[in-house]
């Protein structure tokens, strides 16, 4: 294939400026490449891991031009591609011909374009609608590329008007449209302005456009939604960071009205809210805190302050939690360094937020937050401690315990007052595993609870801490007058947290209860004694405790409830002793 030659004459060239010329003949170049890409991929369409190949110098084309100059904004004919009035093929080719026939006058290559991207281009230019595939357009919309963007002008037409005429003239005005919108100036909202004066003006020889008619299909309800996706997308992903980049050059630039500066952040940080757009939000401190420690960045140290101050702010916190409330975030660690940037004075509006959410995850996630806080400031979740609701103080409990803070143990004493069941089952279980001083005598108060509930896990949980100590307390409640007055159930939990101290005198005490002779008199009180000693072995749970029962069954003069009690703990040691090798339970 022939190198790319230039299609103007000398006199053309003569009256461009040298930049001018120098764009001409880099896009030339990117032209020549590409199309000699897309006939190798047309040869080789079987072999798609050559694609990238075959396009990687239209790649390097265009990523020198976009490097140097910006995007690069084609106008596309009938037959060729041309920039400043100049064509780019040195020949005819068909491949202008199938945007051209959709409507497309302009593509627009930006910086940063991918090979995946040039690929995808390159199979839409290849595909042939007219054999079943859908036509250009629709492919273009479908495939989403980010750094390629096309210009569609269809269905305009004008009364006493023949269609070329129309479309020469629509070409013009949507021209000069789309150079509003492009600009290199500090003026960004240029593309604003544009006045029809000033498209009058500079409209020559185009006359008056009056009784216009745009024909064309009507958008489906799909169409529409995917547009409104696609909108929504674009305006997250390019305009906010480009909103933010231009108010940071203005930073950057110098102002001497730091009010003025401040209330442009602060109505950006409202904007960014109302679109939960937390991830810009983070990059704005960052930029904010980066810049603020360069020399000279006093002023912008109060302006990070007076951000971090708005963002704490109780309507803007609660502006979070309706967030929260709808939904799991798309990206919940924007939200949780959003809310690791804030003060100490944004803690009670950030807990009157928590009350509000109903999704677990949500809560989670701003538990772990305010954890942070609860180390050094533990005061406003003790408070809550006390909460009549349930959830309340399960979410302090956790934020404390989270925290690590050194004295949370003995905060966790006053829910063992809370009239809450539940919720004093699961701090004495978090209590637990403390494994302290504190938490063992928190945990030894509690054998002294009003509730059976948590005298019983209290008792299960005393060994877990100093086992003589353990076996020393609930003896001597066991020993105590009132201990026969306790539900059975109590007294069996009791007797299994005694035989799980795996003390000598633990399981010398089950084997003397066992060794009682029963008497005509006393026959029932053996019983429940030998019952509650079999409870006491199967909680000690070991080779000894289970030797003691299988003494126990092999004695056939026991009471037939007793053996059946002892073969069923023999088989529970058994099972937690040696796993899948236990033996089938007996009846």
């Amino acid at each position: 294939m022939a190198q790319p030659q230039k299609t103007q004459d000398a006199s053309t060239d003569a009256e461009q400026s040298p930049e001018v010329r120098e764009k001409v003949e880099m896009a030339r170049t990117f032209a020549f490449h590409l199309l000699k890409g897309i006939k190798q991929i047309g040869m080789y369409r079987h072999n798609e891991a050559r694609f990238p190949e075959f396009l990687s110098k239209a790649l390097e084309a265009i990523s020198q031009y976009t490097e140097k100059f910006g995007p690069l904004s084609l106008k596309v004919e009938q037959q060729n591609l041309t920039l400043h009035n100049d064509s780019l093929f040195s020949e005819d080719t068909p491949l202008p011909y199938k945007f051209y026939r959709d409507g497309i006058r302009q593509l627009i290559f930006r910086p940063g374009l991918t090979v995946e991207e040039l690929t995808t281009f390159t199979l839409i230019s290849l595909s042939e609608p007219e054999r079943g595939a859908d036509d250009v357009l629709a492919q273009l919309w479908r495939a989403g590329m980010e750094h390629v963007e096309y210009v569609v002008v269809e269905g305009f037409s004008m009364e006493n008007a023949s269609e070329e005429e129309v479309q020469v003239e629509v070409d013009k005005v949507v021209g000069y449209l789309y150079s509003r919108l492009q600009t290199n100036s500090d003026d960004y909202l240029r593309f604003a302005r544009v006045s029809a004066e000033d498209l009058d003006a500079k409209m020559d020889g185009v006359e008056q456009i009056r009784g216009l008619v745009v024909g064309g299909r009507h958008a489906s309800d799909e169409l529409k939604a995917r547009l409104q996706r696609e909108v929504m997308e674009e305006e997250g992903s390019r305009l906010f960071p480009k909103l933010v980049s231009a108010v940071f050059q203005v930073v950057e630039g110098g102002v001497e009205d730091g009010t003025l500066l401040e209330e442009i952040f602060v109505q950006l940080l409202d904007m960014l809210l109302l679109q939960d757009d937390f991830g810009t939000i983070n990059q704005i401190v960052l930029k904010l805190r980066a810049l603020s420690q360069k020399d000279g960045g006093q002023s912008l140290e109060k302006l990070l302050e007076s951000f971090l101050h708005r963002m704490g702010e109780e309507q803007r916190l609660m502006r979070l939690g309706e967030s929260l409330k709808g939904a799991r975030p798309k990206q919940p660690q924007d939200v949780t360094r959003y809310l690791q940037a804030l003060g100490r004075d944004s803690v009670i509006p950030l807990l009157t937020v928590l009350e509000t959410l109903e999704i677990p995850e949500n809560r989670a996630l701003l538990c772990d937050a305010l954890a942070i806080v609860a180390r050094d400031t533990p005061e406003p979740f003790v408070a809550r401690l006390t909460s009549d609701r349930p959830q309340t103080v399960r979410d302090m409990v956790y934020i404390l315990e989270k925290s690590n803070h050194p004295e949370r143990i003995k905060m966790f004493g006053q829910v063992l007052k809370s009239p809450n069941l539940v919720v004093k089952l699961e701090v004495l279980g978090i209590i637990g595993r403390g494994r302290t001083g504190e938490a063992r005598r928190l945990v030894a108060e509690a054998l002294a609870d009003p509730v059976s509930q948590v005298r019983m896990l209290a008792a299960r949980m005393l060994p877990e801490f100093d086992r003589d100590k353990a076996y020393s307390d609930l003896m001597r409640i066991i020993r105590e007058p009132a201990f026969d007055k306790k539900t059975p159930d109590e007294r069996t939990a009791f007797y299994a947290a005694v035989g799980a101290t795996g003390t000598p005198g633990a399981l010398s005490h089950m084997q003397q209860l066992l060794a009682v002779k029963p008497s005509l008199l006393n026959k029932k009180r053996v019983l429940e004694d030998k019952l509650l000693a079999v409870s006491g072995l199967a909680g000690a749970c070991s080779i000894q405790s289970y030797k003691m029962l299988q003494a126990v069954v092999e004695d056939r003069n026991q009471p037939v409830e007793l053996l059946t009690a002892g073969r069923k703990a023999m088989y529970q040691t058994r099972k937690a002793l040696f796993g899948d090798s236990a033996l089938p339970e007996e009846n």
